[in-house]
């Protein structure tokens, strides 16, 4: 990583801003084909485009607070230091995923949540910044995100105090 490549750079040349869940984004690709809602299962109203996927950068300190999504979400690494993603799976499990590039300390370029499992994510490292990419299938539209309320998510899994409340903000 060159030293010029910092949060800024990247800010300023994919023209991120504030996303709803925590760090910044930008959008990168919608597709113009969709996917009538017919051949969408039911949690989903309406058609959806094929893909979508954003651009989505985590500075030292941020965090991706818990929500989960109607779509599969497939996260890639970029540049930065790595970054770990909390799943909370429908049977209680958290399960810890490593995204970047240092496959010999079990991270990986790309990591897949299913769809319905809460998620969270920070930035770890010694660095200053994470970019990665979000790609979600079927393409995703605000209506399909739910970010969690602390006190139910807690209710839920009593058994992760700690992380629920570390990675919600209400």
């Amino acid at each position: 990583m060159r030293p010029e490549r910092n949060a800024g750079y990247w800010i300023e040349k994919l023209n991120l801003a504030q996303h709803p869940e925590g760090g910044c984004f930008a959008p990168a690709f919608r597709a113009s084909e969709q996917i009538g809602s017919q051949g969408l299962p039911d949690r989903f109203t309406g058609n959806r485009p094929i893909v979508s996927s954003i651009y989505y950068l985590l500075e030292k300190g941020q965090f991706s607070a818990f929500h989960r999504l109607k779509s599969v979400e497939i996260w890639s690494f970029f540049e930065g230091d790595p970054l770990t993603i909390y799943v909370l799976d429908p049977h209680g499990r958290l399960v810890e995923k490593k995204l970047g590039p240092n496959f010999n300390k079990g991270e990986s370029f790309q990591v897949a949540i299913e769809a319905g499992n809460w998620f969270a994510a920070e930035q770890r490292g010694p660095g200053l910044f994470t970019l990665v990419g979000c790609t979600v299938a079927p393409g995703f539209e605000y209506e399909d995100m739910e970010i969690a309320v602390r006190a139910k998510l807690l209710a839920t899994y009593p058994q992760h105090p700690e992380i629920i409340e570390k990675f919600t903000r209400e």
